[in-house]
């Protein structure tokens, strides 16, 4: 679990971020959970964003696909929110919170 300074250092990381999921009317499918799986695999930290005609609020999303991919939820604002998943494999590029 994440303490607020950890969850501090990862928002400001996210700034930064161009956002690579997004939800739609269908919600948190097989498909986008696997596109974030991937993602959190790739880079550990990514921003995901609820499109208007999602049916899910972007805390609730999160939420959700924090759940299903085993990430933490680090910031949900507006249509806008950010995940963290530590990728296990020490050769992958690492993203440490307690800079």
């Amino acid at each position: 679990m994440l303490t607020g300074k950890q969850r501090a250092r990862l928002r400001s990381l996210a700034n930064g971020l161009e956002t690579i999921v997004l939800i739609g009317k269908g919600g948190i499918t097989e498909n986008v959970a696997a596109q974030a799986d991937e993602a959190l695999r790739a880079r550990e930290l990514i921003k995901c964003r609820v499109l208007e005609n999602s049916r899910l609020s972007a805390k609730e999303a999160c939420r959700e696909l924090a759940e299903r991919t085993g990430a933490e939820g680090v910031q949900a604002i507006g249509s806008r929110f950010v995940l963290y998943r530590r990728n296990p494999d020490p050769e992958a590029h690492k993203i440490d919170p307690d800079e």
